[in-house]
C-alpha cells in the first residue's frame, strides 16, 4: 500500500471506507450468468499465469478503485490481515505481468508530523489504473494531469452504469459507485463522456487499433479535439497528453465479469498490456 503506513491502511482501502466520494444514483444490475461478487473460482488462471515471466520483479501498477479488485466483497478485516482471503480473479489477472499497488489516494500526503516530509502516492509509478472510483479530489485531479503530462501512462475506467451485481445496499462503503463521474481532468484533457439510457443491454464487441473489448451499456467517448480527435463516438479511446498516454474507457464489464475477460482472462490481460505498452 501506497501513501499510508502499515495494514490498518490496507484493511481501510478493502473495506472501502477511504471513499473520497458517495455512490451515485440506483443500482442497475443485470445478470450474464455469474454472481459477480465471487472470486473465479471456476477459472483456471494459472494456465496462463506464466505468459508474462521473465524472471525480473513484475514492474509497480498502481491501483484506485471503487470496485472489488484486490479483495472480494465479503472478506474479513481478519482474513485480509492474515492473508487468507481469497484473492479475486482480476486480482490474480492484474498480478500476472505488474505489482498492484492500490492507492487510496493521489495527491501528496502530508507527514505525521509537521518535520515529515509529504509522501506523493505517484512517486516512482509509470502506470497507473483508476477504475471506477469513488470519486477524485481537486487535489488528486492536480496531481494526476501533473503525473500524465511528465509521462505517465493510464487507464481510466469510468462507466456510466455498473452491470454487475452487488449484494449491498446503496450507501454501504463497500458498494462499488454505479454510475462513475467524469473527473475534471479528464474534460481538461478534451475528453467528454456520454450515455444512452434506450441502448440495448446485450453485450457487443469495441474495437480499437489491434484490440478488441466486450462491453456492455456503454458510454460514448468523445473529445474537443484539444489533444485528440474522435472520428466518431466510441467506448474506447486513447489520448497522448504531453508526454503521457491517457486509455479511456467508458465500461467497466470486463472487470466485472468473467465470461467478459475472456479465457482465462486472456481478453482483459491483452486491454492491460495494451494500455501500458511502452
Amino acid at each position: 500500500m501506497r501513501g499510508l503506513a502499515g495494514s490498518l491502511a490496507g484493511l481501510a482501502f478493502a473495506a472501502g471506507l477511504v471513499a473520497c466520494g458517495q455512490a451515485s444514483g440506483e443500482a442497475h444490475d443485470h445478470d450474464y450468468g455469474h454472481d459477480h461478487d465471487h472470486s473465479g473460482e471456476n477459472v483456471d488462471f494459472a494456465a496462463t499465469a506464466a505468459a508474462c515471466a521473465s524472471g525480473e520483479p513484475p514492474p509497480p501498477m498502481g491501483l484506485m478503485t471503487s470496485l472489488p479488485l484486490v479483495w472480494p466483497l465479503d472478506a474479513s478485516f481478519e482474513e485480509i490481515a492474515n492473508g487468507t482471503a481469497e484473492r479475486p480473479w482480476q486480482a490474480v489477472v492484474m498480478n500476472r505481468c505488474f505489482s498492484v499497488q492500490p492507492l487510496d489516494t493521489l495527491s501528496p500526503i502530508a507527514g505525521l508530523s509537521p518535520d515529515d516530509p509529504e509522501t506523493d502516492p505517484l512517486a516512482g509509478l509509470e502506470r497507473l489504473a483508476v477504475i471506477q472510483p469513488r470519486g477524485l479530489s481537486p487535489a488528486d485531479n492536480v496531481a494526476l494531469d501533473e503525473w500524465v503530462r511528465a509521462g505517465g501512462q493510464l487507464l481510466l475506467v469510468l462507466d456510466p452504469m455498473l452491470t454487475g451485481h452487488y449484494e449491498l445496499p446503496l450507501g454501504d462503503p463497500r458498494r462499488p459507485t454505479d454510475s462513475a463521474l467524469v473527473p475534471p481532468v479528464a474534460e481538461r484533457w478534451g475528453m467528454e463522456i456520454s450515455f444512452d439510457e434506450t441502448q440495448s443491454i446485450d453485450p457487443r464487441e469495441a474495437e480499437l487499433n489491434d484490440i478488441t473489448i466486450s462491453v456492455a451499456m456503454t458510454g460514448e467517448i468523445s473529445t474537443t479535439g484539444e489533444y485528440c480527435v474522435v472520428d466518431l463516438p466510441s467506448p474506447i479511446y486513447v489520448c497522448d497528453v504531453d508526454k503521457g498516454r491517457v486509455t479511456l474507457i467508458a465500461d467497466a464489464a470486463m472487470f466485472e465479469h468473467p465470461e467478459f475477460a475472456g479465457e482465462n482472462g486472456a481478453d482483459l490481460q491483452s486491454l492491460i498490456d495494451f494500455s501500458f505498452r511502452q
